[in-house]
């Protein structure tokens, strides 16, 4: 790593920790969400709705190696923005019509975040929406990139697929996505207004940080979190499971799942034989 990188990194971790122990913080109110709120599945959303994860992120700034207008969307702590919505989002009650995408796991809002020592959702000195805030690094040959697809009316998808760590490793891939709604979206049963879905999330340890953060925060250090947010396993935690928000930030039980083959099956089985206690008990008796 580059002596200049060096310096502006422990910089950064530096203003971090004054920011996370500043005084103002103590006082902010931080929610935590139980782990039991994440539901268990190995897709993304848009492989349930299908038409992909659409286009590559550019990058049009952020810190180093950020590779601003490289089409290739590989990049470390790059960000891109503002970026339209095309609908009106109500977040820790501000409306926004505008965010920034932003390559360490997270999107937010007046500025692009080039953050990386995932202190949480409140280490940010923005509001941030953040499915998996982490160092992220895009920049080696295996990795895949950040995507972006906002073809379906009143909805926004961001997708970090396969995405490396830095500083610069493929060995281990990360794969997540973020799904954000306006109040134009008709909102079915057991989704909300903001979703995080995970597949395989083998990693969290990077070269500058060893935990990740999941979460909201809302610039000025009010957050809702993740239970774990920020201590080691996060990611085991994760893996394979997705969780949605309503307008409150609570989560939303997900839709009770189909019952197997074999639940059917008892379920019949007991409905026969109700069936079969009524019929009998509405035959008339026989006179003697």
């Amino acid at each position: 790593m580059p002596a200049s990188h060096s310096l502006v990194r422990a910089a950064a971790a530096l203003c971090t920790a004054w920011l996370v122990a500043a005084p103002a913080a103590a006082l902010a109110q931080v929610t935590v969400v139980p782990q039991s709120a994440l539901a268990p599945s190995g897709s993304y959303y848009t492989d349930l709705i299908g038409g992909g994860i659409g286009d590559v992120v550019v990058m049009t700034g952020g810190g180093n190696g950020a590779n601003a207008g490289d089409p290739s969307g590989r990049n470390d702590d790059g960000f891109s923005g503002p970026i339209d919505f095309g609908y009106v989002l109500r977040f820790f009650g501000v409306d926004y019509t505008q965010f920034f995408a932003n390559n360490n796991g997270n999107i937010s809002f007046g500025a692009g975040i080039s953050e990386f020592i995932p202190t949480g959702p409140t280490g940010a000195a923005a509001p941030v929406i953040s499915p998996w805030f982490a160092d992220v690094d895009t920049r080696a040959a295996g990795s895949g990139v950040l995507h972006l697809r906002n073809d379906i009316a009143n909805q926004t998808i961001l997708t970090w697929d396969a995405v490396g760590y830095f500083q610069e490793h493929d060995d281990r891939l990360d794969s997540f996505q973020l799904v954000v709604r306006g109040a134009g979206y008709a909102v079915p049963a057991g989704e909300g207004t903001i979703g995080f879905f995970y597949k395989g999330m083998p990693w969290e340890q990077t070269d500058t940080s060893v935990t990740a953060a999941v979460g909201f925060g809302d610039g000025a250090g009010n957050a809702v979190v993740l239970a774990g947010s920020n201590t080691p396993g996060l990611n085991e935690v994760v893996a394979n499971h997705f969780v949605w928000f309503n307008q409150n930030l609570e989560p939303v039980p997900p839709v009770s799942a189909i019952p197997e083959p074999h639940t059917y099956a008892l379920m019949l089985g007991g409905l026969a034989f109700l069936a079969a206690l009524a019929r009998r008990r509405l035959r008339p008796r026989l006179s003697r």
